[in-house]
């Protein structure tokens, strides 16, 4: 007769502790987000505050006040930017309407003769359709308002929080530090600059990505004649740090403007094309090399904690979902009954099917990875000088 296996009384207390974290997660996320937002925001400008307060030797609140300056200025700008353009954009409304009525005739006209639907009965159809969304729009526009102050707020708030993090760093330091004081400094010491490490790469190899994804965007617009090209390649980059859903709603507003200078359908379908072969060379070649290889979490691990974040907590989860599954695959490593959680989240694939798989070090890791981040940094200079060689061909320098 066949043992049945005998499940660890850990993995209850594992998975019970499991469901409470995601509910407390769910409840208290007007709370957690901002939090966790100033956290990564904080840990990406460590290396700027110990720059300012080491080599500059200036005091640590001032370090940290101009640290958390220029990241507002940074961010400010490129809303500055995006808003000036977008008004730009605006300014040709008629002209984007204009355009808009021709290829909405050209589609009636299509129906018409694919379905033998009249046009009287398209507008008929459309009439009661458009009853029907009037209330659907005011509650969309109330939706829009409460979502914009919530935004807003929440700024405010990750701002805030993230000057004091930095500014509370050691408080924070030595609270884990006595938290676990059964366990010697040192190996506290190394799981924290791990985590450190591992959130900085990703972050800014997610900044990396980001430059990259609106250089080729803007260089794709600009070969096809595309208005408003470097705005566009903008707004697509920095869309596309959301998953999944980022990069569909920068190719409807690409689509869009596109309205503003052509009514051509070609134009469109170069657009079109333009953001299917970026997001092939982001999918293939920019996430693997420079993110994925930071975090070291398989891509079926990746989409599913990014469908939990965007379920807990909306755009904010799907951002936070990579990084907060990194920490946890630090700690699960470390702890040896959850080591097996550890094992599933990462992406060393075994080549045999025994239970104890010898896993790689990290320095075996870089190795593995040093030989594609080659070929990613000749392939960053080669597109840096083909992006200086268009805007001097454009006369910007």
């Amino acid at each position: 007769m066949i043992k049945p296996l005998k499940c660890p009384l850990r993995l209850d207390s594992v998975l019970i502790s499991l469901c409470l974290i995601l509910l407390l997660m769910y409840v208290g996320q007007g709370i957690l987000i901002p939090v966790a937002l100033a956290l990564m925001f904080a840990i990406l400008l460590r290396p700027l505050v110990a720059f300012v307060e080491i080599k500059l030797r200036f005091p640590h609140i001032i370090a940290v006040s101009l640290s958390v300056i220029f990241a507002i200025l940074v961010v400010a700008g490129i809303i500055y930017f995006i808003s000036f353009q977008v008004a730009d954009i605006a300014s040709e409304w008629e002209k984007i309407q204009s355009n808009l009525m021709l290829h909405f005739n050209h589609l009636q006209q299509w129906v018409k003769d694919s379905f033998d639907i009249s046009f009287r009965d398209q507008e008929k159809y459309l009439k009661q359709a458009g009853k029907d969304s009037v209330e659907t729009g005011k509650s969309m526009i109330s939706n829009t308002l409460n979502t914009f102050a919530g935004t807003l707020l929440n700024m405010i708030l990750v701002t805030f929080y993230t000057f004091l993090i930095l500014l509370n760093r050691n408080l924070f330091i030595v609270f884990v530090l006595k938290f676990f004081r059964d366990e010697p400094e040192n190996r506290i010491f190394q799981i924290l600059v791990k985590i450190k490490t591992s959130v900085q790469s990703f972050l800014v190899g997610t900044m990396i990505e980001m430059l990259i994804v609106s250089g080729l965007t803007t260089i794709g617009l600009m070969i096809i004649g595309m208005k408003y090209a470097i705005l566009l390649g903008v707004i697509t980059g920095v869309l596309n740090l959301i998953p999944y859903i980022g990069i569909l709603v920068a190719a409807l507003l690409t689509i869009v403007a596109t309205l503003t200078s052509s009514a051509d359908l070609t134009t469109i379908a170069g657009v079109i094309v333009v953001n299917i072969i970026v997001q092939f060379l982001d999918n293939n070649i920019l996430v693997p090399m420079v993110v994925s290889s930071k975090v070291k979490i398989n891509a079926f691990m990746s989409i599913i904690v990014i469908l939990i974040g965007g379920a807990l907590w909306g755009i904010a989860g799907m951002f936070l979902a990579i990084p907060a599954a990194a920490i946890l695959k630090i700690i699960f490593d470390q702890v040896e009954y959850l080591e097996p959680w550890g094992f599933v989240i990462g992406d060393y694939v075994p080549k045999t099917l025994e239970r104890d798989v010898k896993m790689p070090t990290d320095s075996e890791s870089d190795n593995e990875v040093s030989s594609k981040t080659s070929f990613f940094k000749s392939f960053s200079k080669a597109m840096l000088t083909i992006w200086k060689k268009i805007l001097a061909v454009f006369g910007m320098k």
